[in-house]
């Protein structure tokens, strides 16, 4: 009984609305720490230090309901990454969830029929743009992105529209080709649409889950093929009867992760 009492109090805390709302720069810069301007937009994160130099993970959750408090999923995620690879880790709130604001963009998740925004170019400038600026703040010259679903597909895409910005790519449940999994993608992007621009040296961890039906399988193997037949350096993990939600968090990606970055 107390422990499914416990379980329905996490799940609030996961979901509770936070009511993102218009932020300027001014009022983003006069926040305490975790908030960083980029991007027209105040992002929230969470930082989980670590003691190795000139190095970033960037962890980046897909995409749920707007409003959610993602941070309250991701902070532990976040210490557990730091505390086992001693790298400094970033856990981000993207706009329209946690206390991040809606500036430009509203929550991940598509509305109204509409895609995700994550193939959404002025999305993608966005977010390139985020991780530019939190490189920045940092000193680090190696990125870490670790990311799930549409977060993954962010990641993936920036590898090859802003080359040698990412060095290690960690991808959980994403999807890869836009062209063949959103309707009206005409003014869409994604990996397969900039992947011979992408940096030879950028490693990938490509992760899938036997049960996901969201990122099915399919997805992740044809991309690692295309990956592969391009020459890149791409790694792919398969987590035995795992299902889409929490991929990322799963035994055995966190340890798939831990490898790439020891290495």
């Amino acid at each position: 009984m107390i422990q499914k009492v416990f379980a329905s109090i996490m799940l609030f805390i996961f979901t509770i609305q936070l009511f993102a709302e218009t932020v300027s720069k001014e009022e983003c810069m006069s926040k305490k720490t975790g908030f960083i301007f980029a991007g027209g937009e105040c992002i929230q994160y969470y930082e989980a230090q670590g003691d190795v130099e000139n190095t970033l993970n960037i962890i980046v959750h897909g995409a749920w309901e707007k409003g959610t408090n993602t941070l309250s999923r991701y902070t532990p995620f976040a210490q557990n990454i730091a505390m086992s690879t001693d790298i400094t880790s970033i856990a981000i709130a993207l706009p329209g969830y946690s206390k991040s604001s809606t500036n430009n963009f509203g929550a991940l998740i598509g509305e109204n029929g509409k895609p995700s925004l994550a193939a959404n170019k002025e999305y993608i400038y966005f977010m390139t743009e985020l991780i530019i600026k939190l490189k920045e703040k940092y000193k680090a010259s190696t990125i870490n992105y670790i990311g799930h679903s549409a977060g993954a597909m962010l990641g993936l895409t920036i590898t090859g529209y802003k080359p040698k910005l990412i060095q290690n790519m960690m991808s959980a449940g994403a999807v890869y080709d836009v062209s063949e999994n959103m309707e009206d993608n005409e003014d869409l992007i994604s990996i397969t649409n900039v992947i011979d621009t992408v940096d030879e040296n950028t490693k990938f961890l490509l992760i899938y889950g036997t049960k996901d039906t969201v990122s099915k399988p399919k997805y992740t193997k044809d991309f690692f093929a295309l990956a592969t037949q391009k020459g890149l350096n791409v790694k792919l993990i398969k987590v035995e009867g795992a299902a889409h939600l929490d991929l990322d968090m799963t035994d055995t990606s966190v340890d798939a992760i831990i490898e790439l970055l020891d290495d």
